[in-house]
């Protein structure tokens, strides 16, 4: 008998058993589709020689998690490449806001009526962030706090709407850049929590940038399972698992999967009926016979962009996504540039890159009108610089990742007090009516991205379990 099984081959479910390898148990996967990686993938998408990532691209908390830094993922292929900018936001009259590794420059480009607002938002919390970011991201009781008051503080800061916190800025730069920050996780900006949304991916840029992978995201995915396999570890590809008796006996169960897909599988009934999803995005990813060229200089150097005049428009997009059911008639875009830094990910001269708007959970509409509109308000000629494209809205990318329900690529809403209470009000939130199952996705906390803590918590969770006599 194995002692742990696990379902889904994602960045979660391979942290979980990697982690539970390291601790002598033997570990065996089981993945739906042909090949490991779940929200972490890269794949000919368009023409031959691109290489595209279906979902995540660029990775600010994947190099600032405690779990991947506690892994030796270099020396199985892993290689985090940094462009001159981490983050770039464009404004129309060509000019941009910068997230930059230093506060200074960041600062800086806010312009001087914020400059010093920022500094001291971020000053108590900087120096202290490898500490932050492993109590943040190891909540809720898997690890007692290193510096609660540290914590403590952060919460005072960030538990209130980013609405609130953006009120400390006075003009536009510096909203409008938090306030894209904020969008990462598709949640409106007055909801609970989302000053420490913005403040995490701020905090994590000056700390350790915002990365792509070398060769793409599959490439984190590729290192977890090598390192697994040399752990002793086992992964099955092309696997479906309808029923808790499609799998051979195990002690434990982990499920890198939605709750409703756990519920479905394990007989769980109604138990997470009350768990919602949310807003879900229409992804673009281009070949490119070129860079964008963007009209302001700083977006040309950048990893990832983002596209919104203002935070006003921001908002109003998260809104109509969100809260309204409706396409945004001018949608705020993230997007990311993996070959200003890798020119390894798409033939020589020629460019990859991706862009996503948010739409409504299960819309089935087109909206590549409205985001090449949009970009070419701040990148003109954009359209001209298309070789081919490869659109996915809700449908597609649900059938793509089966934890994408209705295109949902958070597993779950970020929003109210979802955010902070994944999948429902418990003090074990990877635990499951059955004690011997086990749920470790970004339903749990600390929630979506690719980092693998959730993972590495509901590893805990389970070794807690196992040694029980």
């Amino acid at each position: 008998m194995l002692d742990v099984v696990v379902v889904g081959a994602g960045p979660n479910g391979l942290t979980a058993a990697v982690e539970l390898a390291r601790r002598g148990f033997s570990v065996a996967v089981f993945e739906a589709r042909d090949t490991v990686g779940g929200g972490a993938r890269t794949e000919e998408l368009t023409l031959p020689g691109f290489r595209h990532d279906p979902c995540s691209a660029a990775h600010p908390l994947g190099v600032n998690s405690p779990a991947f830094k506690a892994m030796p993922l270099e020396r199985y292929g892993l290689q985090w490449l940094h462009a001159e900018l981490p983050m770039a936001h464009p404004f129309p009259d060509g000019t941009a806001a910068v997230l930059s590794r230093s506060v200074a420059e960041t600062a800086a480009s806010f312009g001087p009526r914020d400059a010093g607002a920022y500094r001291r938002l971020v000053a108590p919390f900087l120096p202290k962030w490898d500490t932050l970011a492993h109590d943040f991201m190891s909540l809720p009781l898997t690890a007692l706090p290193r510096d609660p008051v540290t914590l403590a503080r952060f919460g005072l800061v960030g538990l209130p709407p980013s609405t609130w916190l953006t009120r400390r800025f006075r003009d536009e730069r510096a909203k409008a850049l938090f306030a894209g920050l904020v969008a990462h996780v598709i949640a409106p900006l007055d909801g609970i929590a989302t000053g420490a949304v913005g403040l995490v991916f701020a905090l994590a840029a000056h700390a350790g940038g915002w990365p792509v992978a070398r060769g793409g995201s599959q490439s984190i995915s590729d290192a977890l399972t090598a390192y697994l396999k040399d752990l002793g570890g086992t992964v099955h590809t092309d696997y479906k698992v309808k029923r808790l008796d499609d799998l051979p006996p195990a002690r434990a169960y982990v499920f890198d999967t939605s709750p409703t897909a756990l519920a479905r599988i394990a007989g769980f009934g109604r138990y997470y009926e009350r768990y919602r999803y949310g807003a879900s995005v229409f992804k673009i990813d281009y070949a490119l016979d070129g860079p964008v060229p963007w009209t302001a200089k700083e977006a040309r150097t950048a990893g990832t962009v983002q596209v919104g005049a203002s935070s006003a428009e921001i908002d109003t997009a998260l809104r109509a996504a969100s809260r309204e059911g409706r396409a945004p008639d001018v949608p705020f875009l993230i997007t990311v540039q993996p070959s200003v830094v890798d020119p390894s990910r798409a033939p020589d001269g020629k460019q990859v890159f991706w862009v996503y708007g948010h739409v409504p959970n299960g819309w089935t509409g087109d909206l590549t009108d409205a985001i090449e509109r949009q970009l070419e308000r701040f990148a003109p000629g954009f359209r001209d610089r298309v070789l081919a494209r490869a659109t996915a809205g809700p449908p597609e990318l649900a059938a793509r990742n089966a934890n994408y329900v209705g295109g949902d690529i958070a597993c779950g809403a970020a929003s109210g007090l979802q955010l902070l209470l994944r999948p429902k009000l418990s003090l074990s939130p990877y635990s499951t009516p059955h004690p011997a199952v086990f749920l470790c996705s970004s339903a749990t906390p600390p929630g979506p991205g690719v980092h693998g803590m959730s993972g590495h918590n509901a590893a805990k969770a389970v070794w807690r379990r196992l040694r029980q006599p």
